[in-house]
């Protein structure tokens, strides 16, 4: 089963490039040696767009979007971090969008999408670890502990029905 999307920059400074995603954008990474940083942003989606009327962009062209939840915030964070921007963000109608070039001459656009987000799966929790076994002799060596007393248990209140799916 497919559970993400891994996507590939091709750069003229690679090096610049895996640096600016990781210190200018701050995604989170993986360092496989070597210089190879391998970014694991937390969302993905995927769209597919058709060719135009002339012939553009050609098929099978790829192109790599970041989106945010606040464009107006991110656009001035980047900013403040040394990002040029390549116009004011704009509404395109499933959001408000702008552009800007990465080292190594990779353009990006960035977005806050209006169409709705999947939600986010829960996080998946830790295994618990076990506890730690004390030696016979320690545990032989406490005062024993004294029963609580039992108090009667009520009966749990029925829960109330559902109503049938339509």
């Amino acid at each position: 089963m497919i559970r993400g999307l891994h996507g590939l920059l091709y750069s003229s400074d690679a090096a610049a490039t895996r640096t600016f995603l990781r210190d200018v954008l701050r995604l989170p990474f993986n360092d496989v040696g070597d210089g190879w940083l391998i970014f694991d942003v937390p969302e993905a989606d995927l769209g597919v767009h058709p060719t135009d009327e002339n012939g553009g962009p050609t098929a099978n062209t790829h192109d790599i979007s970041f989106y945010c939840d606040d464009i107006h915030g991110t656009v001035a964070d980047l900013r403040a971090r040394g990002v040029e921007l390549r116009d004011e963000p704009q509404d395109h109608g499933y959001g408000w969008v702008t552009h800007f070039t990465m080292p190594g001459g990779i353009e990006v656009q960035l977005y806050e999408p209006r169409y709705e987000k999947a939600a986010k799966p829960a996080a998946k929790k830790p295994a618990a670890k076990p506890a730690a076994k004390k030696p016979a002799a320690k545990a032989a060596a406490k005062k024993p502990v004294k029963a609580a007393a039992k108090k009667p248990v009520k009966a749990a209140a029925k829960p109330a029905k559902k109503p049938a799916r339509r």
